[in-house]
């Protein structure tokens, strides 16, 4: 009787090294977010684990392993695979805190919306920011940076390795890039209602029955439209370093 052409051994790599593709792919909005179809996101993650299954089968044997430890192994996988996710997904979390930060200084913030793609609400210059950043991070191939970090971790991480010790020092220096890396993409907008603030303040200073209260909010509104649209081309280089450092913020989080 002739020999099967795939054995247990290469199923369970090719299974584990799809469980952490998904795993990581899952938090990725453009490549696998709330709008995208189950099936595009299940062929997406199987065609990466075609690929990248032969670069990283070794070690399995010819028989494979036990049940009890494909299981455990699985969950290595799954918790490996969270973390890279996690810090490809920092880069998206910026911009969710700048727009949020210019949704709340711009009067937007009362007009809240579901952003389906970052599944959160969100204000309409919040969801152009996003999609103006998602259509950036497609431009400069932003997803083939993420497919190489997750290929550089089977590199440091083999499949069924130990998991790796995440310290805090990473976590707290990726997260506080994030923090200033938000407030740099809406500082232009900020500064400007910010001066408009002081101006109204002048302004209920020397005539006060003029009510600026109700005078303030369309001019607010329409100074920061005028001002988001002037500072998104300001924005397209800071922008572009957040999608190009994914990589970099990944295999930084798994401790390499």
């Amino acid at each position: 009787m002739n020999e099967s052409l795939v054995n247990v051994a290469q199923f369970q790599a090719f299974f584990l090294t799809f469980t952490r593709i998904m795993a990581a792919l899952i938090h990725v909005p453009v490549l696998a977010g709330r709008s995208i179809p189950n099936p595009i996101k299940i062929g997406l993650g199987l065609i990466l684990a075609i690929f990248m299954t032969p670069l990283n089968f070794a070690g399995f044997g010819r028989l494979g392993m036990d049940i009890l430890s494909f299981s455990i192994a699985i969950g290595k996988e799954i918790l490996i695979g969270t973390l890279a996710g996690y810090a490809a997904n920092l880069a998206f979390g910026a911009l969710s805190i700048a727009g949020n930060l210019i949704g709340l200084g711009s009067g937007f913030a009362a007009a809240q919306i579901l952003n389906p793609t970052l599944e959160e609400q969100g204000t309409p210059l919040d969801q152009i920011l996003v999609i103006t950043a998602f259509l950036i991070f497609l431009a400069i191939n932003g997803h083939h940076s993420f497919i190489i970090g997750l290929q550089h971790t089977f590199e440091i991480l083999p499949l069924n390795s130990d998991l790796p010790t995440v310290a805090q020092e990473p976590v707290l220096r990726l997260t506080a890039n994030l923090i200033k890396i938000g407030v740099q993409m809406s500082f232009p907008l900020l500064a400007t209602l910010l001066l408009t603030d002081l101006a109204l303040g002048l302004l209920a200073r020397v005539a006060p029955q003029i009510q600026v209260f109700f005078l303030g909010i369309p001019l607010k509104i329409g100074l920061g439209i005028f001002a988001f649209s002037i500072a998104i081309p300001a924005l397209l280089p800071l922008i572009r370093t957040v999608f190009s450092n994914m990589a970099t913020q990944m295999l930084l989080l798994l401790g390499k």
